[in-house]
């Protein structure tokens, strides 16, 4: 702006010079027009890269559109439609089928089916029953449900996210104030050569008029709008396009160093495997009946909030078992626990507390012995009698790989990034499961034992030699070790600590999105570098043409607004990027 201020000022005032000591008779050439000519161009220049940069924002106008004016507040007098800014955390509300979720809560009655699709980019309607968390902004697909608010204003995860990418959208770049760098040297010598431009004229034997007009054109020429718009509007059409497909970029660093990543460390429960155990084997005594047993297992472990517990009971609700309420439960810390079903009294634990009890596994132990080969958490139950502790039934839960996991691995390994796994469980366990995934533990690619603590220690390791660490976790424990990442990641379905320790959130929890989140910033940069390419090669070459007299103020004027728009088109071109 301040080239195209001098030069346009210097054009302005040399005709008003040059009309108020013309000879009377003479017409002299005056330069007005050039003036509002150039400036004309200029500010078409901006009201087109204006339009493109609300091309660039046009995922936080989509996200800011999902919230809604009015909600549906449920009160002593019955329904009322109240404005949402009026409600208050622990209000009930009621949203019916095709309606926007007004607000983040919890579903107290009926059930239904949900499209998150523009906050998590998962095209599929996601089933929710009482319990389940709804998120305001998403779409009621089927039932009429009434919800709890448990978060307004500010708080909500829609909010969140907004403030996020719009931190992201307004955020420096590193090459970005490389850039700004190069401008503040970049304006004094283009002012500097304009003079020795008009100084070289006159002593060619040039017009002073003449001298100066050429001078003026190198000034417009080389407005740097391009040069500063580069990188700015790469970022914008980037994580704007990202935020769209569930990928949540916070910093503008975070989507620079991406793509240069060499090293990917997953955490393994809640991130590349479903974190919720589930009942693998139920193998029975010679003589006994499974169902049955698995019935009492289910019924003695109905009052617990364990997971294993958990896992029992959806694997006898899914095979349609009658659970019983038992008698006399008690818990045993770290072990186990034992109750009564029926007439019968029962144990269930861990094998080192069957250990500690004196009971033999007998005909059970070669099966107990493979299933822990394979990394699974064994429990066993037995029956009180007469005759002492006799074993009923071996349990044997484990985790499963999360839906994608293998191919997410897959995908990065095809791109010739190490990925490895580091894991809080025995590396029995950690093996077994990292086979699953298609790691190989015997080239270094699980790291097991690992204690919550430690994880930032280990990928501070595996940065030395210049490698370049991206860390993908949904836990608290998680969050020191994306912190010390290069690059974090986390998954959106995982702990608000985590999504704060990382420079980028995969909304869906899809471990798919990494590579997805890794392209996109190559992508990115290489629009940038794109954009500095053209914006230099503009200035490069107009400056030598406009001092040699090749162009005029209004061709100059003209070919900058041109720089300007085609960077800004060029950065719009990442809109159309699909992970």
């Amino acid at each position: 702006d301040l080239l195209v201020a001098i030069g346009t000022t210097a054009g302005w005032l040399l005709s008003v010079w040059l009309w108020l000591t013309a000879h009377a008779g003479h017409a002299p050439h005056l330069y007005f027009e050039g003036s509002a000519v150039v400036i004309t161009l200029v500010l078409l220049g901006k009201w087109l890269e204006a339009r493109a940069k609300q091309q660039t924002t046009e995922a936080i106008r989509a996200l800011h559109a999902l919230r809604p004016d009015t909600a549906h507040l449920l009160t002593d007098d019955g329904e009322q439609d109240v404005p949402v800014a009026e409600i208050r955390v622990g209000d009930e509300l009621i949203v019916k089928p095709g309606e926007r979720v007004p607000l983040d809560g919890v579903l107290r009655e009926g059930q239904t089916q949900v499209d998150e699709s523009m906050l998590t980019g998962e095209p599929l309607p996601v089933a929710k029953a009482v319990g389940a968390n709804l998120t305001g902004g998403a779409i009621n697909a089927e039932g009429r449900v009434r919800m709890q608010v448990t978060a307004v204003g500010h708080e909500t995860v829609l909010s969140r996210i907004i403030r996020l990418v719009e931190d992201a959208q307004a955020a420096k770049a590193p090459i970005q104030r490389l850039v700004d760098q190069v401008a503040e040297v970049f304006v004094p010598v283009v002012i500097g050569i304009a003079l020795l431009t008009g100084i070289v004229w006159l002593w060619q034997g040039a017009a002073y008029e003449h001298a100066l007009i050429h001078a003026v054109a190198v000034l417009v020429i080389a407005c740097p709008c391009a040069l500063g718009l580069a990188t700015p509007a790469a970022i914008m059409a980037g994580t704007g396009v990202a935020a769209k497909h569930g990928i949540l970029i916070k910093d503008a660093q975070a989507l620079e160093l991406a793509h240069r990543v060499n090293v990917v460390a997953f955490d393994k429960t809640g991130t590349l495997t479903v974190g919720q155990p589930r009942l693998l084997a139920f193998d029975v005594a010679d003589g006994q009946d499974e169902p049955a047993l698995m019935a009492v297992v289910a019924s003695l472990q109905s009052g617990s909030e364990h997971p294993l517990a958990r896992a029992v009971e959806r694997a006898a609700q899914a095979r349609g078992l009658a659970v019983q309420v038992p008698d006399n439960v008690r818990a045993v810390p770290g072990r186990g626990s034992e109750g009564e079903v029926g007439v019968a009294s029962y144990l269930i634990g861990s094998l080192r507390w069957m250990d500690e009890l004196g009971v033999a596994l007998g005909p059970l132990a070669p099966r107990a012995a493979a299933l822990q080969q394979q990394g699974a958490t064994l429990s066993l139950l037995v029956q009180r009698t007469t005759a002492g502790l006799t074993p009923c039934a071996l349990l044997a839960f484990g985790d499963e790989p999360k839906p994608g996991a293998q191919e997410a691995l897959a995908a990065l390994r095809a791109r010739g990034i190490r990925t490895l796994m580091i894991s809080g469980d025995n590396r029995g366990a950690a093996e077994a499961m990292a086979r699953r995934l298609g790691l190989r533990p015997e080239e270094g690619e699980v790291l097991a034992e690992v204690l919550p603590g430690d994880k930032a220690a280990q990928v501070a390791a595996l940065k030395q030699g210049g490698r370049v660490v991206a860390m993908v976790g949904d836990g608290v424990n998680d969050a020191p070790a994306l912190a010390a990442a290069d690059v974090g990641l986390a998954m959106g379905n995982g702990t608000d600590v985590a999504m704060h320790a990382a420079g980028i959130t995969l909304m869906r929890g899809d471990p798919r999105l990494v590579a997805a989140a890794l392209e996109v910033s190559r992508r990115t940069v290489a629009k940038i570098r794109q954009n500095l390419f053209w914006a230099f090669i503009y200035n490069v070459a107009g400056i030598p043409l406009a001092a040699l007299g090749y162009l005029n103020p209004v061709i100059a004027g003209a070919a900058m607004a041109m720089s300007s728009v085609s960077v800004m088109s060029n950065a719009l071109l990442l809109r159309r990027w699909r992970p």
